[in-house]
């Protein structure tokens, strides 16, 4: 039996409520003026603590969460969102990624099809859970990426064939990169039969939505909203770190690592994201390269994000990854954002790390061996608010 399922009652935007996902901000006052100047948008829905009324309230995530369904409500009535029943979407982003919009078996996850191997912060799986269950739809989909199928038809070709028979988007939506979003309802036939097929053909890795994968396990569905898309359709960014405050002199730092057998020199050039197997720190108007030591293991233990991990975050500073002062930035945000945040001294410290390759993303879940959180920064993302699922039809 099929792990990948179409949604039998759903909703499609018709316009104006897609949405960067809550946590691809790495600072929440972002959200409130994205929300401010969109009150359509589905960050209001997503993080209903950060909407312009809730902040001026000072709510909590907890006593906003009304708002969150009565703003939900607001956009279904007022035509925002268009049910839908028994259909799958076609999804296409830019000029390169293609995936589809269906329900995956909570089953899967673990010792199923469905590979999740990263840690999670268990505030954030927390308030996923609570939202989800205060709403009654999943708004927010988990990327799943497949990897390249041995033989027959891939998703990937399938996918584009499917789009080159398909005419004008049920939707399109612009994010803030300027990509284009489309997506195209596919209702019971041929085409749909094929898809999910071919979907459901193989391991599913989880690239993006850890936290909401757990959440939906969490929350007791049966299934959750995800976007299946071929590895071939996505590419990992870099995933930095800023340190907001240090437990330690910098010089306490630079030669706590020198005795864990790293390298450090200070360069006069600015911040750049690095190549594999150096780090570069920022600190004080001074960049430094940190040239990492070898590590012998599996591909996970040698990782560039493990051994920072494993390094500099445990054994130097002597703090645990789910420390508060550590802020993790996706690669949205340039060297050049994180160098400002220390000028401007709402930082002390920025690390830089070299991007985790698709190739050994994959290895690593394949051998189900667990990521280091916050290593992997899949672009592009998919959009929030584009496609919903009814939580009853999850269940």
């Amino acid at each position: 039996m099929s792990a990948i399922h179409p949604i039998p009652v759903g909703w499609v935007s018709t316009g104006g409520t897609g949405a960067q996902n809550y946590d691809e901000f790495a600072d929440d006052a972002e959200i409130t003026a994205l929300v401010a100047a969109n009150p359509d948008s589905m960050l209001g829905v997503e993080m209903p603590h950060r909407t312009p009324e809730a902040v001026a309230d000072g709510l909590d995530f907890a006593r906003a969460l009304p708002a969150a369904s009565a703003r939900l409500e607001s956009l279904v009535s007022r035509g925002k969102l268009a049910q839908f029943t028994n259909a799958i979407a076609v999804y296409r982003i830019g000029d390169h990624f293609l995936g589809m919009f269906c329900l995956v078996d909570t089953a899967e996850i673990g010792a199923g099809r469905v590979i999740r191997n990263e840690e999670v912060f268990a505030a954030k799986v927390a308030e996923r859970t609570a939202l989800i269950r205060s709403l009654g739809v999943l708004a927010s989909p988990v990327l799943l990426v497949q990897p390249e199928a041995a033989g027959g038809d891939t998703l990937h070709d399938l996918l584009t064939a499917t789009v080159d028979r398909l005419g004008e988007p049920t939707v399109s939506d612009v994010d803030q990169n300027g990509l284009q979003h489309d997506v195209w309802l596919i209702g019971p036939g041929t085409d749909q039969e094929r898809l999910l097929a071919v979907a459901g053909t193989g391991d599913l890795v989880v690239a993006d939505g850890n936290h909401r994968s757990l959440a939906a396990q969490q929350a007791g569905l049966d299934r959750f909203l995800a976007v299946v898309a071929p590895a071939s359709s996505a590419s990992i960014q870099p995933y930095q770190r800023l340190l907001r405050r240090l437990p330690m002199p910098l010089t306490g730092i630079l030669e706590g690592l020198r005795a864990v057998g790293c390298g450090v020199h200070a360069v006069d050039e600015p911040p750049a994201t690095p190549s594999r197997g150096t780090v570069v720190l920022y600190a004080d108007g001074q960049t430094y390269e940190v040239k990492l030591p070898a590590v012998a293991g599996d591909t996970v233990d040698r990782i560039d994000h493990t051994v920072v991990e494993q390094l500099l975050v445990r054994q130097v500073l002597g703090l645990t990854p789910d420390h508060p002062s550590i802020s993790y930035i996706g690669g949205d945000y340039p060297a050049s954002w994180l160098t400002a945040e220390v000028d401007a001294g709402r930082a002390a410290l920025a690390v830089l790390i070299s991007p985790v390759t698709v190739e050994d993303f994959v290895a690593v879940n394949l051998d189900r061996a667990t990521m280091p959180r916050k290593s992997t920064w899949f672009t592009p993302k998919a959009r929030t608010g584009l496609v919903l699922a009814d939580l009853e039809s999850s269940r």
